[in-house]
């Protein structure tokens, strides 16, 4: 049996005042709203799902939805009120602080929406930052760098600083220090909403590219449909904290899958066209 690459199950964060008493009251079935009139705010209520290694999988919602706040409990960055994380065979939730930097260091890399580039290193000290963080050394994780940036069509470009590169070569660095690292799963948060159409539709090629020839487990968060039905191998659609379907991407919505009323979802139409390149 295949375990998960990655596996969410029953996940709740609530920020404000005693938080797992919010958790009772929601399984319970109050409201969020009834929890923002108490002085808390439900930002991911009872979220499940897994995503299978080598899948690219989608988490699509409006501004709101509670997106951003899940992915940053797949990594540790923000700890769950309730409910696990397990990446791979390992349990997140838990893990003392050398553990959760040892499967991040290990297992998860992550491309964020604005670059989160280092200004003051050149663009191959950018994509080497992982592979450092980690203790490789300096030669093994320059090459290693080089090749990845090569990868994502920045040859020439290792010596540069960030503010010589565009929006476009900026996020493609970005890429590159997730590849370098060798994780077995990616984690995209709004990775090409920054970026101008046609620059973003380029990196959605890339990345499908790049998967098809690495085989990553991607955990991708957007807020576009059709970004959603053109990359994703699954999507789960999320709503004021809550995943209200998870399926694959169709041609017609609502997507072939588990699903919920078509109220539920942020758009009841989408576009009638093939989600993936061949």
């Amino acid at each position: 049996m295949n375990v998960p690459a990655v596996q969410v199950d029953g996940l709740f964060k609530v920020f404000g005042r005693r938080p797992e008493d919010a958790v009772a009251r929601l399984r319970e079935g109050a409201s969020a709203a009834e929890l923002r009139a108490d002085g808390s705010t439900a930002a991911v209520i009872d979220a499940g799902f897994s995503a299978e290694p080598g899948e690219i999988f989608v988490v699509m919602g409006l501004s709101g939805s509670g997106k951003s706040t899940l992915i940053r409990m797949l990594n540790g960055l923000l700890t769950p009120t309730a409910g696990r994380v397990h990446i791979g065979d390992t349990e997140l939730t838990g893990l003392d602080p050398a553990g959760l930097r040892r499967v991040r260091q290990e297992h998860i890399s992550m491309v964020f929406q604005h670059f989160a580039l280092l200004p003051h290193r050149t663009v191959v000290e950018n994509a080497a930052y992982a592979l450092e963080v980690r203790g490789v050394e300096r030669r093994t994780r320059l090459a290693a760098a080089r090749e990845a940036l090569d990868l994502v069509g920045l040859q020439g470009w290792a010596d540069h600083r960030p503010d010589e590169l565009s929006g476009g070569m900026q996020q493609r660095v970005g890429l590159a220090r997730a590849l370098a690292a060798e994780t077995d799963v990616l984690l995209m948060d709004e990775a090409f909403s920054a970026l101008d159409p046609l620059i973003r539709r380029e990196m959605q090629d890339q990345l499908l590219e790049l998967q098809r020839r690495f085989g990553k487990t991607i955990v991708f968060i957007t807020h576009d449909l059709n970004e959603a039905m053109r990359i994703g191998d699954r999507i789960a659609v999320m709503r004021d904290g809550r995943i209200v379907r998870t399926g694959t991407p169709g041609r017609s919505w609502p997507i072939r899958g588990t699903s919920t009323s078509p109220a539920s979802s942020p758009t009841s139409t989408a576009p009638a066209s093939s989600p993936r390149p061949t």
